[in-house]
């Protein structure tokens, strides 16, 4: 007897269970399911309640003695509950899109919205839009009357909703279109969730939009699907604490600042707080070119060298979970801060300019340690969503760190 699970894929679902379990006290497991079996199992009805991914949202449409409205307008089942052995089909995708919109400051009442993609997370977005107001939808597809060639015609658009899967890990750095396209933007939407700032979202950061990624969205859905499994209401601070946890885990801790800082110390000391892995990109990039760094830049150049970092930067930007280490230089090329920032909160970390080491560090060397940090104080400040000062121990600066982390 199944208790409750998710049925379908679950690849990129690895968060269900925990966020389940989380928000309700009832046992949760992935349960994968081959298609000739899926008929069998809601023929038997041994379980007390199911969400249902790809590829199974239409098919369980029929295998369900009941389908709410919305579900039935959407034509996709996303949770079935079995209600004394009546199986009744429903569709929390919806739910969790108006709390992304809603929590994210993306009104839509009277406004104009583009939809990007037309399958089944387009006609859950195309229901949200229409239950908060929106005046007019228009659903952007590969072929058809609209289309990515034609975008011109939707300039006037106030709304944008991405649910096609561009710019979803690992193809991250990819984005559906230029915001350019859209110069009366008022909020962008992404339902992708990894990374958890996509690239269509961090050109909305920078416009200074209402912008969110698609993690709300999972999180809120499951809340819902948790209230039709018992019956009982969670409050949306709970959601909150739960999504909060989730956000924590997943993200990076990236430490930035001048060579000598103490990011590797600090960053291991971090890691081992906060229970994530830690990665030094120098000692990755060492590894990489099975050469130390100063032999780097004596035998190929600090050219050779940055070019190295930044394949680097992009390998272990994308990585969630971990405190990352960067080197002092990361921030000399603009291109490093997208990769860093996706995943990360980014941390620059100060050390007084006359307590900094200088062996073994090829720039540090070479360079007037002070006009060095006259020339890159400002880039660590472009970067850095927070800062902190190792000033102290290594344990004081951790402390820091993590309290400003809290706040987030």
């Amino acid at each position: 007897m199944i208790e409750y699970g998710l049925l379908g894929e679950t690849l990129g679902h690895s968060f269900s269970p925990q966020i389940h379990k989380a928000l309700a006290d009832y046992g949760y497991r992935l349960y994968p399911t081959p298609p000739g079996q899926v008929e069998e199992l809601f023929r038997r009805r041994e379980f007390k309640g199911l969400n249902v991914t790809i590829p199974y949202k239409q098919t369980v449409i029929l295998l369900c003695d009941e389908v709410d409205p919305r579900a039935a307008a959407i034509g996709a089942v996303n949770t079935v509950v079995n209600r004394d052995g009546t199986l009744i089909g429903c569709n929390t995708d919806i739910d969790g899109l108006i709390y992304l919109a809603r929590r994210a400051g993306v009104d839509m009442a009277g406004k104009k919205a583009v939809i990007l993609g037309s399958g089944g997370t387009s006609r859950t977005a195309q229901a949200a839009a229409r239950e908060l107001g929106a005046a007019e939808i228009a659903v952007i597809s590969r072929q058809g009357e609209d289309n990515y060639e034609n975008l011109s015609r939707h300039e006037d658009a106030q709304v944008l909703i991405n649910t096609t899967p561009v710019g979803m890990f690992p193809n991250a750095g990819a984005s559906p279109v230029s915001l350019d396209a859209f110069p009366r933007l008022e909020g962008v939407l992404d339902v992708v969730y990894n990374p958890l700032r996509t690239a269509l979202i961090m050109e909305a950061e920078r416009r200074g939009l209402p912008c969110s990624c698609g993690l709300p969205m999972l999180a809120a859905q499951a809340r819902r699907a948790a209230e039709l499994f018992t019956g009982e209401a969670i409050p949306d601070r709970r959601l909150e604490e739960v999504l909060s946890g989730l956000t924590a885990q997943v993200r990076n801790v990236v430490l930035i600042g001048m060579p000598g800082c103490g990011k590797s110390a600090v960053g291991r000391a971090l890691a081992r707080r906060l229970g994530k892995e830690f990665a030094d990109l120098d000692l990755l990039i060492a590894e990489r070119a099975g050469k130390s760094i100063p032999d780097i830049f004596a035998q190929e150049g600090e050219d050779a060298f940055r070019a190295l970092e930044t394949q680097i930067v992009r390998e272990a930007g994308a990585r969630t979970g971990c405190v990352l280490s960067a080197g002092g230089g990361v921030v000399t090329r603009e291109e490093n801060y997208a990769p860093l920032h996706q995943n990360g909160v980014i941390v620059h970390l100060r050390r007084d300019v006359s307590l900094l080491p200088t062996a073994g560090r090829p720039v540090s060397q070479s360079t007037d340690l002070r006009e060095l940090w006259r020339r890159r104080a400002p880039l660590y400040a472009a970067f850095a969503d927070l800062t902190a000062d190792n000033a102290g121990t290594i344990e004081d600066a951790a402390d820091q760190i993590i309290k400003e982390l809290e706040k987030l």
